[in-house]
């Protein structure tokens, strides 16, 4: 469904802004205020209608008995409407003493009521009455009756009736039928043997309990078998001129005490919701109906007034027929005064949410006529699809809208559908006669070359002026070689337009006589500039992405350099401090930026030997340059005699005062005596280093230690491990562990296992247990052995 675009309104510049601001601010006070009462108005027929339904009283009774406990309670009436509607009393049983009609019997001072069972009829109540305050019309009126009715009185399906005292009775809401049938009910003429025009005159339910007798006495909604036990019971105070409630079961018997008792209840609560947007629906408010009707019974062609119908927050739930011209056909065959008092979503559904509801409703708001493109709706009418091709116009008449339409032919519709290839493909058709002069374009093809067609087409020699003048020659021979031999072309080409450069394509062929002289071309003319634009810009992205690709190989290259040359990696196992120590450093498999994982490992002048595992957040050029500070600082400050843990202080500030003071590494600090065999170590927000000892693996219990460039205070303590002969030490990155999805303490295990079965062989052997997958981040490995004695 299609129709034309809304022009957008744009604001000026010089508006005042704290006017707006002020007028905005009244309006949204002023809709608050009309919310609250639309709502308050919905809760106080709510308890009207709860207490009316539980006591038996009239309206007016129930109304005044909510002031009575408001006021003395010293509650307001909306407090008291709520605490009524969720603790509503438990209806009295009915009984010999009951009154047919459904009113509670008064109680005698010597029989006092029955209590009524938790969960019965009180409880059922209380649910649909706190139901019925969210219903907007009376359609989803009836659905919530089937739904809480359905269950404790097997009810299958649920009408309401509506007395107009010219027409009959009106189908106003219905559920549990379907919409072709709920079509054919939608208006009952008013005779005497119709049950639900009976209980509205006498004021009494009726029971059709008894489908052979009920069939003889009245006139039953088609079709009759299907529905063999039915109720009628007239809901009091509902609309002036009266509303039915009727109850369909498909099982035949009597209704039991209760099940009346309850139905004769929900009725009550009924004429409260109904009262409730009795204002929002009460149909023609300007009085020009009757006019109007007036008008279209003189005029040709298909014309209805439509009104608004309305939830209680003033949106728009559906339109009514009000007035409809004699001549005006629906999609399922009813004409003229048949539809008067249809609705649109109920005959129409699938038009919710379609460019002609938001059509209707831009009519509405804005008082401009609304005009559709034509459109194709389907739908399905006694089990057999109905398509038709319409289109439609509104115009805002009073407060509803005067709607026209007209039913497309099957040339029209070829018509249509030519027009719709057209505009989706964004070309248009154009014929030139050679021999008349006769020129004829479609209108899409004034919009593809942005001319106006005031002005008339255009002759076909007069087309290169209109296009870019580089672009002018090729299409000037091309037309010149259909004119003069019939060859066809297919030439692409731009023009100028106040939006930009755009680009077009012309297509075109010749007529010949039977000489060969060319007599007529045809063709068409396409807008391909979004094509265009795609294709550029994919040529563009590829470019950027070719060129990025460069750089950052580029960075690579020069980052793993840089790297290689402040991180040499020893021949081999190396002695330092009485200890064998084997180091191995793996760049990142995926990706194309090196990364800041970086050891040291040497000996300082007391004999001592300093450890040193770090990595820094990130990739590339940064990352590495600030692995380079850290590494060569921290062993700078150990080496002159500074502490661990102060070292740790010293490097946490230098990272925090570099570049752009947001990096972030993580770091092992140790260092050993060999003349105690004591290793003392810190750690900042890093692994902790795994000891290897008589068969059994563990980590050593960290020291508090927050990862450097974190915090301008941080905490870090050390600690000491006193290494024996056979004990082997690994100082490790996280990308040794870590993998895609996993826990890191799953990676921890997974590492002290293959230290203990497949790490006895040196360091390559557990390496290539370790990562025997594509790992996505630098490693980096000390492996420290303190020999056998």
């Amino acid at each position: 469904m299609t129709s034309e675009p809304t022009p957008s309104v744009e604001t000026g510049f010089g508006a005042d802004v704290a006017a707006l601001a002020r007028v905005v601010a009244r309006q949204r006070a002023e809709l608050e205020r009309l919310r609250d009462l639309t709502a308050s108005s919905a809760v106080l027929e709510r308890a009207k209608g709860a207490l009316m339904a539980l006591t038996g009283r009239s309206a007016d009774a129930a109304h005044e008995e909510l002031l009575a406990r408001a006021e003395a309670g010293r509650r307001t009436l909306i407090e008291e409407c709520w605490l009524t509607l969720g603790t509503l009393e438990h209806p009295k049983p009915a009984g010999p003493d009951a009154d047919p009609s459904g009113a509670p019997a008064p109680v005698s001072a010597s029989r006092k009521p029955a209590p009524t069972a938790p969960g019965d009829l009180a409880d059922v109540l209380a649910d649909l009455g706190r139901a019925l305050v969210r219903v907007g019309s009376p359609q989803e009126l009836a659905g919530c009756l089937l739904r809480h009715l359905g269950p404790d009185a097997a009810v299958d399906a649920v009408v309401l009736y509506q007395h107009r005292s010219e027409d009959g009775l009106e189908l106003i809401g219905y559920a549990g039928v379907d919409a072709a049938l709920a079509g054919r009910w939608r208006q009952l003429p008013e005779v005497s043997r119709l049950a639900p025009l009976d209980c509205l005159r006498t004021g009494a339910p009726r029971w059709l309990e008894n489908f052979a007798e009920d069939r003889r006495q009245y006139v039953l909604l088609d079709p009759s078998e299907r529905w063999l036990s039915r109720a009628w019971l007239p809901v009091p105070g509902g609309h002036g001129s009266g509303v039915a409630l009727g109850v369909l079961r498909t099982q035949e018997g009597p209704f039991e005490p209760r099940e009346r008792q309850l139905l004769l209840g929900a009725a009550r609560l009924c004429a409260g919701r109904l009262r409730a947007f009795d204002a929002d629906r009460g149909g023609d408010t300007s009085g020009i109906t009757p006019y109007v009707q007036m008008v279209l019974d003189a005029l040709p062609g298909a014309t209805i007034l439509l009104r608004p119908l309305r939830s209680a927050s003033g949106a728009v739930e559906d339109y009514r027929i009000e007035a409809v011209s004699p001549e005006a056909v629906d999609v399922f065959g009813n004409t003229g005064r048949d539809m008067l008092g249809r609705q649109i979503l109920e005959s129409y559904p699938t038009v919710a949410g379609e460019q002609l509801w938001h059509g209707y409703l831009t009519a509405l708001t804005t008082g401009v006529p609304f005009e559709s493109a034509p459109f194709a709706y389907q739908d399905v009418v006694d089990g057999v699809p109905v398509t038709a091709t319409y289109s439609v116009r509104a115009t805002p008449l009073g407060d509803g809208l005067l709607v026209t339409w007209l039913r497309l032919d099957p040339v029209d519709r070829q018509e249509q559908r030519l027009w719709d290839v057209q505009r989706l493909g964004n070309l248009g058709w154009a014929n030139w006669n050679l021999v008349t002069g006769e020129t004829s374009w479609s209108a899409q093809t004034y919009a593809v070359l942005g001319l106006n067609a005031a002005r008339g087409p255009v002759p076909l020699a007069e087309l290169p002026a209109l296009v870019a003048p580089q672009d002018a020659a090729p299409l000037r021979a091309a037309i010149t070689e259909l004119v003069d031999r019939a060859r066809p072309f297919d030439v692409p080409f731009r023009i100028d337009a106040p939006s930009g450069v755009r680009h077009l394509r012309m297509v075109a062929e010749a007529v010949t006589e039977p000489d060969g002289t060319p007599a007529e071309v045809h063709g068409f003319v396409q807008d391909l500039t979004a094509q265009r634009s795609a294709e550029l810009a994919l040529v563009e992205s590829e470019r950027a992405m070719l060129l990025q690709r460069g750089v950052l190989q580029a960075e690579r290259a020069l980052a793993d350099r840089l790297q290689h040359a402040l991180l040499p990696l020893p021949a081999g196992p190396v002695s330092l401090a009485g200890l064998r120590v084997e180091v191995a450093y793996l760049p990142a498999q995926s990706g194309i930026q090196v990364g800041g994982d970086w050891f040291s490992a040497i000996e300082l002048s007391d004999d001592a030997a300093l450890f040193v595992v770090g990595d820094v957040a990130g990739h590339g050029i940064g990352a590495v340059a600030t692995m380079a500070q850290l590494r060569f600082t921290a062993k700078g400050m150990v080496g002159t005699g500074s502490s661990l843990t102060g070292a740790l202080t010293r490097l946490n500030t230098l990272l925090l005062h570099s570049r752009d003071g947001r990096s972030t590494a993580t770091m092992v600090l140790a260092r050993y005596d060999p003349t105690t065999r004591v290793l003392a170590w810190a750690q900042a927000g890093h692994p902790p280093p795994l000891l290897v000892r008589g068969g059994t693996a563990r980590f050593l219990t960290r020291p508090v230690g927050m990862l450097l460039g974190a915090s301008a205070t941080p905490v870090y303590d050390s600690a000491e491990a006193r290494l024996e002969p056979g004990d082997r030490l690994l100082l490790f990155t996280d990308g040794l562990v870590e993998r895609p999805g996993e826990d890191v303490l799953t990676g921890f295990a997974r590492l002290a296992d293959a230290v203990l079965t497949k790490g006895g062989d040196g360091l390559d052997s557990l390496l290539a247990s370790m990562l025997v997958d594509e790992h996505r981040d630098d490693v980096c490995v000390v492996d420290i052995r303190f020999p056998e004695e």
